[in-house]
């Protein structure tokens, strides 16, 4: 597992504080970063039963980003405490999920609501050349809400699986098998790259 920056000091972490409820969006950043080494021990604890750490530390990640975006200073303490619980409630979540429904990721798994409160999951906003767009105005504000999501939380490399796993930009769709012989890396490693990306562009979409 890589080594993780050291958390921030009361002082800078007040300061950078701050700063994100003023709009800072590079002091929620160092908020995050800063604070990597508590989802990696949290991780840890359910590092079992065959379970990948590095996708643990994926899903704890949504939990520390959420925790960052809802912090009120004012009536919690400490933020390390308030992250803590987010996270470790965001890895028990996946894995009641998993239990459930399998490990898999799914195009079927919700990603949110529309305006009459039904659930829309993945498939709904990329399968959309089949969707009347002028009767799905809410549908039509998900696919904007996942394509802002994949431009601003991916990697170039996550990027790339979720436009040929998903057929994105008018792309044929890919097998798993397909784009490990593409870019030479085992299936196994494009499932992980896969999951995390979706994992990442539904923390942002919510």
């Amino acid at each position: 597992m890589k080594a993780f920056p050291k958390p921030l000091t009361a002082a800078e972490e007040r300061e950078c504080l701050e700063k994100w409820k003023a709009g800072d969006l590079a002091a929620r950043d160092v908020l995050i970063e800063r604070n990597m080494r508590l989802v990696a021990h949290i991780s840890k604890k359910y590092n079992g039963d065959g379970r990948d750490l590095d996708d643990l530390i994926s899903i704890g990640t949504i939990g520390l980003i959420k925790a960052v975006r809802t912090f009120d200073p004012g009536k919690n303490s400490k933020l390390a405490t308030y992250a803590a619980k987010c996270i470790e409630n965001e890895i028990l979540m996946s894995l009641r999920l998993e239990k459930k429904y399998g490990r898999d990721v799914s195009l079927y798994d919700p990603i949110g609501t529309d305006k009459e409160g039904n659930m829309i999951s993945l498939v709904d906003v990329v399968e959309t050349d089949e969707k009347a767009v002028s009767d799905q105005v809410e549908l039509g504000q998900e696919i904007e809400r996942m394509y802002e999501a994949y431009e601003r939380c991916l990697k170039e490399k996550e990027k790339k699986v979720i436009r040929m796993r998903y057929g994105l930009f008018g792309n044929r769709e890919y097998t798993q098998r397909e784009i490990a012989g593409q870019m030479h890396i085992s299936r196994s490693y494009v499932s992980r790259i896969e999951k995390a990306a979706l994992l990442k562009m539904r923390a942002m979409m919510e």
